[in-house]
């Protein structure tokens, strides 16, 4: 970030937060990115403008008296540019492709654009399903929503919410093989399986205290979650889904569930997007989006 004024606004927002990870939320980049921009703007400057501890940032004496002029130079900008909620319609056009997991795609990604497009006619959704990993440089993905561990430096990421996985069959396969009771119990029933599109081979059902189990003898096998669900739903096995396929059926008492004293710990959904700066403001539409619409469906679960 060579841009003076661009530093002087991850300074402003760092000022205005609680520490530097909470600035990099709202700024919609990374910690390590804040740190680096404010560590530059100080060897520049010469002066320290925070002060740092444990428990956050604090401005310096220095930082105090530099933030007024920053807040002018960074407000003037912006006014001069009408880059306060006065996007001109070109920069809201063109495409944002967009890479997601399918059942999580179908369910949740799909409804949560279908609300943002009318608002935005010259917006164009290039919606990629798949639940092998995507490569975002080959792909060209502008966001992604992914189910696990984001670990991947190049990557803005944002936690929208838990996601745990449920163990779940109909009453009538209750009523014909019984509620297992222990994981032994559950592995000589009848279950079906997913298979993980990188690694060619089925999920291992996950359990509390790390736990992994793979089912012997699967009765339906199939590498697309939805045709998997469909099989547990037409009551052909016992089957480990994230909730928010499992939730709806729960409630009405199409599906009941089982062993959730063995649940694991929830797994993370998140968003996320390149860090590669420009980031367009139909990026950063869709992006803000998705995670607004996640986070409610999530809430509502």
């Amino acid at each position: 970030m060579n841009n003076r004024l661009d530093a002087l606004r991850v300074f402003c927002v760092a000022a205005d937060s609680r520490n530097f990870r909470d600035a990099a939320q709202r700024l919609g980049i990374s910690p390590q990115v804040v740190t680096r921009v404010v560590k530059e703007l100080e060897e520049e400057l010469g002066e320290p403008l925070f002060h740092r501890s444990t428990r956050g940032v604090q401005l310096s004496d220095f930082g105090q008296q530099l933030l007024g002029p920053a807040r002018d130079a960074v407000q003037g900008l912006d006014a001069l540019f009408h880059r306060s909620d006065r996007r001109r319609p070109s920069e809201l056009a063109g495409i944002v492709r967009i890479a997601a997991p399918t059942s999580l795609g179908r369910q949740l990604v799909q409804r949560a654009l279908a609300a943002t497009l009318p608002a935005h006619p010259g917006l164009q959704i290039d919606l990629r399903l798949s639940d092998a990993l995507a490569d975002v440089v080959d792909q060209q993905i502008d966001v992604g929503v992914r189910i696990g561990i984001l670990r991947d430096s190049r990557f803005v990421a944002r936690a929208v919410a838990p996601v745990t996985l449920e163990v779940v069959g109909t009453p009538a396969l209750v009523e014909r093989v019984g509620a297992p009771q222990t994981l032994d119990e559950l592995l000589a029933r009848p279950t079906t399986a997913l298979i993980d599109a990188n690694a060619g081979r089925p999920w291992p059902w996950l359990f509390s205290e790390g736990r992994q189990v793979s089912p012997p003898k699967p009765v339906f096998i199939s590498n697309d979650a939805d045709a998997e669900f469909a099989a547990i739903c037409a009551g052909a096995g016992f089957g480990q889904v994230p909730d928010f396929m499992a939730a709806p059926l729960l409630a009405d008492g199409r599906l009941v569930r089982t062993l959730a004293d063995c649940q694991s710990p929830p797994w993370t959904l998140y968003v996320y997007r390149s860090q590669r700066a420009p980031v367009p403001a139909r990026t950063r539409l869709v992006f803000d989006a998705l995670v607004q619409a996640l986070s409610g469906a999530a809430e509502q679960r």
